[in-house]
């Protein structure tokens, strides 16, 4: 496998490719899509360019992958970013010209669903940032988070050290993009309660590999996009989040036991574990409802690293993934965790 390396950056006044790899989710929630795009335009002074599945529902995988083609292929496109997630954008890994992204190399953003499209650009060579999607982190209602602005800004346009810094104050109870009123004020916050650290005697340093939970363990099943030579991961920082889905602490012992049995976990001297999801529509947990549920995860996230991965150096509620504000986490990028210190420092 090709060691991945940066993509050339954008810059303010270039073109960036929105695409919907999953859902056309632009189509049912307008409001959020036009305010992020807003955003990338005033904000960032980057002019997004859609595709025609950008705003549809119930695209085809084949359409959905021509857009990603087209998308990276455009040589006036410098990068790409997916609107939202879904839940079957695997349908569409295998429908990808491989050497057409490797040849035209552009960052590329997105999480949750879109961990197919940044586990197969590390695959193709190519660094690709986990965070900031149109919908949610830049159409946020109110405004952009403050940390998240920053962090996707140095992604998009700086080459070198980021500084992580647990968040102060964060949130993680949506409203519905229905109701015109989610977007007269910001969402409402608590206080941060910092991360926590496990084994944290030394300093590591490698590239990040890893995204959402879920959708890695179905590239496991379907045997795509993890490599069997896991040599490739050895001396790597991982780094794994849950969704709105919100996995009991069973269901995530058993995906990292089946990482361990795979002789993954181990290949890891470093974890960096997103802070959980603990709300949702279907599952609207009180805020102690919500403690006790990223303890059980924790606690199971423990138990698999006691067993399969006992030396590995750990960080607890780092904010990156399905909570707000969001860290952009650079998907094969280089990621120093330490331990003595306290500090994670990624490189954009």
């Amino acid at each position: 496998m090709t060691t991945p390396s940066y993509p050339p950056k954008p810059s303010p006044g270039d073109r960036i490719g929105v695409v919907s790899p999953s859902d056309g989710l632009p189509e049912l929630f307008p409001r959020p899509y036009e305010l992020g795009l807003e955003r990338l335009r005033e904000g960032y002074g980057l002019e997004p360019v859609e595709y025609p599945t950008t705003r549809k529902m119930g695209a085809t995988p084949r359409e959905r992958a021509d857009d990603i083609h087209a998308a990276f292929a455009d040589p006036s496109v410098k990068a790409v970013i997916a609107s939202i997630g879904g839940d079957d954008q695997i349908t569409v890994l295998p429908l990808l010209d491989r050497e057409l992204l490797r040849a035209n190399p552009k960052p590329f953003f997105g999480m949750s669903d879109n961990t197919n499209l940044l586990a197969f650009l590390y695959n193709a060579g190519v660094v690709a940032y986990h965070g900031a999607s149109v919908m949610c982190e830049l159409g946020r209602p109110g405004a952009m988070h403050p940390r998240t602005a920053d962090s996707l800004r140095a992604a998009l346009f700086t080459s070198g050290p980021y500084e992580l810094r647990p968040a102060e104050h964060w949130n993680d109870v949506n409203r519905d993009w229905a109701d015109p009123a989610t977007f007269e004020a910001e969402p409402s916050t608590r206080p941060g309660t910092g991360w926590t650290w496990l084994g944290a005697d030394r300093v590591v340093e490698g590239r990040a590999w890893g995204g959402n939970l879920e959708i890695l363990s179905w590239l496991l099943m379907a045997d795509r996009e993890v490599s069997h030579d896991l040599s490739v991961y050895d001396g790597g920082v991982l780094f794994l989040e849950t969704s709105e889905e919100l996995p009991s602490g069973t269901e995530v012992f058993r995906i990292l036991r089946g990482m361990g049995e795979r002789g993954l976990l181990r290949r890891f001297p470093a974890l960096l574990m997103g802070r959980a999801k603990t709300w949702s529509f279907e599952h609207p947990n009180s805020p102690e409802e919500g403690a006790r549920y990223a303890a059980e995860q924790r606690e199971a996230v423990q138990m698999a690293l006691s067993a399969y991965a006992p030396d590995t150096l750990a960080v607890f509620d780092v904010d990156f993934g399905h909570t707000d504000p969001q860290l952009v986490i650079p998907y094969g990028g280089t990621v120093r965790v330490d331990g003595p210190a306290r500090r994670i420092t990624v490189t954009y």
